[in-house]
């Protein structure tokens, strides 16, 4: 199996200069020639994105890909696993449409331990359609849609998943790119439900890189017991979005146990398709 594999595509890339995203895209460029080296095939991988500015990062990889709409990404990484789960399903999410309008296909997912990695680009804004505040805006911000500031708390989506189930979770920070790589392939590689919360700037309508970069630091498995599940809630709530605070960016949890596809499948595959397989079957429905 060779290395040498063409993550590149053709398509031009849209987003502002100085966007968080960038971070993201280039740290999975990285992370899966890492993963082939370990044994992935790279045409087993399936990247899904929802709607936002994130979405794009799947115009920009050579890779199998689905575009699902706003909020609801796990649904279709949900499918995609089940009808084969030696699949390596990979969903990209913002924070407006994960913990906004599919805030319930991402906690039973959770619940559901299904064997797929989500990454959320969480900039704290909808960028996409220019300013409004989303659940993980801080008090106060002022947007298109709260001039006069809003007057919500944010969601942790740490706590959230660890209430949910997730047996992974985790949190990076795209100025923090070898670490983020560390997190992506750890998530990867972690049999079950991989979470990730990404701080991801948005450089033209919530810029927050000096905000993270004075309060961002990293915890090892030195610092933190990550089998230990109330001591992750602790370190989640380190961060509550105030002035002064302290951002812990890592792994806060991570067991095992049985997958979703494991407990309904019970080893059997639904479909097993090679190349060709499936021409004869288009022809005859024509």
């Amino acid at each position: 199996m060779t290395t040498n594999i063409e993550l590149g595509t053709y398509a031009q890339n849209t987003w502002c200069p100085g966007c968080g995203n960038f971070g993201i895209l280039n740290t999975i460029k990285k992370v899966l020639p890492q993963l082939q080296e370990d044994g992935l095939d790279p045409s087993n991988v399936v990247l899904v994105s929802g709607i936002g500015c994130h979405a794009k990062i799947v115009d920009y990889v050579n890779a199998n890909s689905f575009y699902s709409i706003h909020g609801r990404v796990p649904p279709p990484m949900t499918g995609i696993k089940l009808a084969n789960p030696n699949l390596t399903v990979i969903g990209h999410a913002g924070d407006g449409d994960a913990y906004g309008e599919g805030i319930e296909h991402l906690i039973f997912s959770a619940k559901r331990n299904l064997d797929i990695t989500f990454i959320v680009h969480n900039n704290r804004v909808y960028g996409l359609t220019t300013g409004q505040f989303t659940p993980t805006s801080p008090p106060g911000f002022k947007g298109r849609s709260t001039p006069e500031g809003s007057p919500e708390e944010p969601l942790n989506p740490i706590e959230l998943m660890l209430s949910a189930g997730a047996t992974f979770v985790a949190r990076g920070y795209t100025r923090k790119m070898k670490h983020l790589q560390s997190l992506i392939k750890a998530a990867v590689s972690h049999k079950g439900f991989s979470f990730i919360d990404v701080l991801q700037p948005c450089f033209t309508f919530f810029d927050t890189y000096d905000y993270y970069n004075k309060r961002v630091y990293e915890f090892t498995q030195q610092d933190h017991d990550v089998s230990d599940r109330n001591a992750a809630f602790v370190k989640a709530g380190e961060w509550a979005y105030k002035e002064g605070e302290q951002i812990p960016i890592g792994i806060f949890y991570q067991v095992i146990k049985p997958t979703y596809e494991e407990k309904l499948l019970k080893g059997r595959i639904p479909v097993q398709l090679t190349p060709g397989d499936i021409r004869p079957i288009l022809e005859k429905n024509i």
